[in-house]
């Protein structure tokens, strides 16, 4: 599956995403807790630094504007500093921010965390100050939201309603906000608030959820495989949906569909840093592969790798595409190992090079491998950031080398090279010299070895034709196949 969702990021378009939801301020407050207050039994946080980072449907907004969104916001904040610098955050992102509405009675809301950290380990957080009114805004102000939203879904590709139950997405809200984009052709994408009663989000198109969300929404359990998809069936009922994405933390997702599909979709185990914006990330992306024109199935796949790579980091960091990219061509290698055959190698090359890494290249028959080869490769390995080895196939060899030659065939010779750290790919050859594979992948730098002058190495003219360079890599004394064979046939004749 990584291929197609590989080419589907890499095309992914500039949607046009209406987003409508409760916006937060993420304040970090970072210090050293070393000792134990006198006054009371609580640890003493020394302040070290603060970072303030868009929260709630704002880190949706964020992670919106990583992937490439142009985002129209609608949503409030307070008349006061925080709400100010909200603000300045949004347009930061190039959101459209003429929805996002001032209101005096009411505070921005705001999330304080104070981490603590000591002995240089990774912060951890000791606590959370929440300020914020959590009551339903008033009707005069629901009838503002909704011509907000109104404007905001003009010329839009989809809209997506973040509801934290912090009062702006009233049921009369969300009523008109769907109705108005299901009568524009727009699908509508929920993440919903913890709540017991979904009505409110009747008529949308798709929901994304988690676990526990799921249990209070549908009164099922969801903690174990089999309950997946009842519980999802249920809410796809209840609400006429057309797909439901209940998350599952490191057990990925679960994906039902009106018209019968039911997927778990897994994901790979991850170092969670922090599990705080994964729901957002998911959220963010399951939006964007859906205006892209992806299947439900491949969305959440996608959702799955975005949220995978933001529990990785500390707090709400967004991801972007040239990550994710990066990530699935990681988990197509760890799934396809590393042979590829020329079209193969080059599509993926190619995905690479616009991450903006250097491909290095280097060939041989690598008959036996032993430590020489190791170092050798290690060295290629630093000349860029994509190693390629190109294999001879034994025929090549043997019209190289004479009939006795190689001693390890060429399936077994590349099973060995695959479980190399440093090399990236390995692809066989049958031809007498590499040129034709180095026109065709017009590597960065060219490995050989020290025991070549440059002019002796086959393919260095083409390779510094078009810019690139020869790198020798130094030998290790004593190491040679030549020699590895000499020292067995002394043993055993």
């Amino acid at each position: 599956m990584s291929s197609g969702l590989i080419e589907l990021m890499a095309r992914l378009p500039r949607a046009k995403i209406v987003l409508v939801g409760d916006l937060m301020l993420d304040r970090y407050v970072f210090g050293s807790a070393q000792r134990m207050s006198p006054e009371a039994p609580v640890p003493v946080l020394h302040f070290e630094h603060e970072e303030y980072r868009l929260g709630g449907a704002g880190s949706v907004l964020a992670d919106l504007a990583a992937l490439g969104a142009a985002v129209r916001l609608v949503g409030i904040v307070g008349a006061d500093p925080t709400g100010a610098e909200v603000r300045r955050r949004v347009r930061e992102c190039g959101a459209d921010d003429r929805g996002l509405m001032e209101v005096a009675a009411r505070p921005t809301v705001t999330k304080v965390r104070l981490l603590g950290s000591s002995q240089d380990r990774t912060p951890q957080q000791m606590l959370r100050l929440d300020i914020e009114n959590t009551a339903p805004i008033d009707a005069a102000l629901e009838k503002e939201v909704v011509r907000c939203i109104e404007q905001a879904l003009d010329g839009a590709d989809l809209l997506c309603l973040e509801d934290y139950n912090k009062g702006l997405l009233t049921p009369a809200v969300c009523r008109s906000a769907i109705d108005m984009a299901r009568s524009r052709g727009l699908p509508v994408i929920i993440d919903p608030a913890y709540l017991s009663d979904y009505d409110k989000y009747r008529g949308a198109t798709a929901m994304k959820l988690n676990r526990v969300e799921a249990e209070r929404a549908t009164a099922l359990p969801v903690r174990r495989p089999e309950h997946h998809d009842p519980a999802a069936r249920r809410i796809l009922q209840m609400l006429a949906l057309e797909a439901v994405i209940i998350t599952l933390n490191e057990e990925g997702c679960y994906l039902a569909t009106r018209d019968g599909q039911g997927r778990w979709l897994r994901t790979r185990k991850r170092q969670v840093a922090d599990a705080t914006g994964a729901g957002d990330m998911m959220l963010a992306m399951l939006c964007m592969a859906r205006a892209a024109g992806a299947s439900w199935a491949d969305a959440a796949a996608l959702g799955n790798t975005a949220a995978g790579l933001e529990v990785e980091r500390l707090g709400c960091v967004p991801v972007t595409p040239a990550e994710i990219i990066q990530d699935l061509m990681l988990e197509s290698r760890q799934r396809l190992g590393k042979r590829r055959d020329l079209q193969q190698l080059l599509v993926e090359l190619q995905r690479h090079r616009a991450l903006g890494r250097k491909i290095v290249f280097t060939n041989g028959c690598f008959d036996i491998i032993h430590l020489g080869h190791v170092e050798y490769f290690r060295f290629a390995k630093r000349q860029g950031d994509i190693l390629v080895v190109a294999v001879n196939t034994d025929s090549s060899i043997r019209r190289l080398k004479g009939p006795r030659r190689p001693i390890i065939a060429e399936h077994d010779r590349v099973s060995v090279l695959e479980e190399l750290e440093s090399i990236d790919y390995v692809i066989l050859f049958d031809d007498d010299t590499p040129i034709p594979l180095l026109e065709a992948i017009r590597p960065d730098v060219l490995v050989k070895g020290a025991d070549y002058a440059k002019e002796q190495v086959v393919g260095w003219e083409v390779v510094e034709r078009y810019g690139g360079r020869v790198a020798l890599a130094p030998l290790v004394d004593g190491r040679s196949t030549t020699t590895v064979i000499q020292k067995i046939l002394e043993a055993y004749t």
